[in-house]
């Protein structure tokens, strides 16, 4: 059986099935969850580390998590004014902060960018009007997003 929940920290969202705190992990459910699917969220998260523990908490044993946060991109006025944009991230600090909790050899870090990307976000230019070449490009420099995937693997 398949099905999905929607998670969100108020209930100003409809659509939410889960509403919580990624910072509180006693108000949502434990070992729940098959997969979590985090995107651009913990930029949002003052106390990221939390979430990250949550995150951990809310999924079933060999569960995984899909994680994506910013590196290089500007503020994001929305967010800031709702309830902040703390962070910009990098693939040593997303590796550190979730082998912490999962455990180093159940996750994965990416960083995908190149100062071409890069200067793209900050400009406002569409991924359509670059090539798929100039936007796959990797320079480690320039890290625009940064991928997780960490299972949740207790034995």
């Amino acid at each position: 059986m398949n099905k999905y929940e929607i998670l969100h920290y108020t209930s100003d969202n409809p659509k939410a099935t889960i509403i919580g705190d990624l910072r509180e992990k006693d108000t949502l459910p434990k070992d729940y969850l098959d997969c979590f699917i985090c995107t651009f969220t913990l930029n949002f998260i003052d106390e990221y580390k939390k979430a990250i523990q949550t995150i951990h908490s809310m999924l079933k044993q060999n569960g995984v998590a899909l994680v994506s946060v910013a590196g290089l991109i500007q503020i994001s006025r929305y967010d800031y004014d709702r309830w902040g944009d703390y962070h910009r991230f990098t693939d040593m600090g997303m590796q550190k902060a979730f082998g912490e909790v999962f455990g180093e050899k159940n996750i994965e870090v990416k960083a995908y960018g190149n100062v071409l990307s890069a200067m793209g976000e900050l400009q406002g230019i569409a991924a359509e009007e670059l090539t798929e070449e100039e936007l796959l490009q990797e320079d480690n420099d320039y890290q625009v997003v940064i991928t997780i995937k960490a299972i949740k693997n207790n034995i």
